[in-house]
């Protein structure tokens, strides 16, 4: 007689994969859904806030009309226009540079000082220095990099005198240096407070090295322009120009011209970055929603039958189209496609803007959360309802794939329980046939013996 070997571990797996592998199959491809799902809105919110941030960022600089602003002769200052500034020409005379007060006392030494030294500035801001304790290495005399320091950590300080100790040529020297520039910046000292004398001379008699002055600048030629004066060389004068004047001009020197203009590529570079960031938006949507492609063998999209969605992007188109003002962007040279992929006519921008030039403010308006306006506050406002962390669109889908998600584990472990029930079962089946199998063999090889 012959018999059939078996082995129940792998008959009993076969016959478990077999009763669970339809199940199984449903339970993988719902799988590999919700988490193809999880990651395509994933994706679609990183791309809708990127596009949003990017709105924000063109909507905070107020205007994205550019200005530039140039000095005939870049010896004697240097000027940035921002987009409150308006084309323009005006002349300045540079008569003085707004300076930082310093002065130095010469032949500085050790001196045994615990008296107080009285600071001040020309504007009214003054502190005293209490030298009692300043002794760091208490030797009994006050060093002059003892002093320095003192001046500079007392609380009323503040910033107000900077103290420092130069050495040169066997002299050491305390120089005080202002922290604020101009006239109102010049430092004194009231010594009446020390106890030392010979300290007290030598800080009588400082040696300017930097003297305090305010700036003085005329627009127009000097004498007959307008005098403007102020601490700092930094003027803004002008709307929207911030200028820094660097060199101050001899008397009778022709005034330098600072010319105001659009600047045209720079107002392009920003309606540029506008059209980057649409386009980057909507190749990403383009990606979510795109059906699958048998030639090809391409997948669908997360997201290309979901109605929603491409609404979403119709939305977005129809938002870039409207009319405001009587204006649409494509006046500017801004289009879409057939693919709905923004274009930018550089030249047709140009010509509308010299011919309309706050024309393209107004259509992009802002997204200011309290003023709201054109098509950047439409955008904003319509993508809230899709990024909002608490109720939007995209939360409620990501908290609906969780949910999905949990179910289809919880689905999973009962069906890697039921599998290792059924394996079990069939194995302790087919371990009790191999052993009546062995058994009936054993009989049969016994007859055949004692037959034999």
């Amino acid at each position: 007689m012959t018999t059939t070997s078996l082995d129940p571990a792998s008959t009993a797996q076969q016959l478990a994969t077999a009763y669970t592998t339809n199940a199984q199959a449903l339970l993988t491809t719902k799988t590999k859904e919700a988490q193809a799902t999880s990651t395509a809105l994933t994706k679609m919110r990183s791309a809708l806030t990127t596009f949003d941030s990017a709105i924000a960022s063109l909507s905070a600089k107020k205007s994205v009309i550019k200005f530039a602003a140039t000095f005939s002769s870049t010896a004697n200052g240097t000027a940035t226009a921002s987009a409150t500034a308006q084309p323009g020409s005006y002349s300045f005379f540079v008569e003085k540079l707004a300076s930082t007060h310093q002065v130095a006392f010469a032949n500085m030494a050790d001196a045994a000082e615990t008296g107080t030294l009285g600071l001040s500035l020309a504007d009214g801001t003054s502190f005293s220095v209490n030298f009692s304790g300043a002794d760091a290495d208490s030797n009994g005399q006050l060093s002059p990099a003892e002093m320095a320091r003192a001046i500079n950590n007392t609380a009323g300080n503040a910033g107000s005198v900077v103290a420092s100790v130069i050495t040169s040529g066997g002299s050491t020297q305390l120089v005080l240096s202002s922290g604020k520039s101009g006239a109102g910046g010049a430092v004194s000292l009231d010594t009446s407070g020390l106890t030392d004398a010979t300290l007290k001379t030598k800080l009588a008699g400082g040696n300017t090295l930097v003297a305090a002055q305010d700036a003085v600048v005329w627009l127009g030629d000097q004498t007959t322009g307008v005098r403007m004066q102020q601490s700092s060389n930094t003027f803004t004068a002008v709307q929207g120009v911030t200028i820094n004047f660097t060199k101050a001009m001899a008397t009778g020197e022709a005034p330098v011209t600072l010319t105001v203009t659009n600047d045209s590529s720079g107002t392009a570079s920003n309606v540029r970055s506008f059209v980057d960031a649409y386009n980057a938006l909507r190749s990403t949507l383009a990606d979510l929603t795109k059906t699958a492609n048998k030639d090809t063998g391409a997948a669908a999209g997360a997201f290309a039958s979901d109605a929603s969605v491409r609404s979403m992007i119709s939305r977005l188109g129809n938002m870039v189209r409207q009319e405001v003002g009587g204006m649409k962007l494509a006046d500017y040279g801004i289009t879409l496609d057939r693919s709905g992929q923004m274009q930018l006519d550089a030249t047709k921008l140009e010509k509308a803007l010299a011919a309309k030039p706050t024309g393209l403010d107004t259509l992009f308006g802002s997204s200011s959360a309290t003023a709201p306006s054109g098509i950047f506050g439409a955008i904003d406002k319509y993508l809230e309802q899709w990024t909002n962390s608490a109720n939007g669109q995209i939360k409620a889908r990501q908290d609906s794939v969780a949910l999905t998600q949990k179910s289809l584990t919880s689905r999973q472990t009962r069906l890697d329980t039921q599998y290792d029930n059924l394996y079990q079962r069939y194995l302790a089946q087919f371990t009790k046939l191999q052993t009546l199998q062995q058994s009936m063999s054993e009989t049969t090889n016994l007859f055949t013996s004692l037959s034999s």
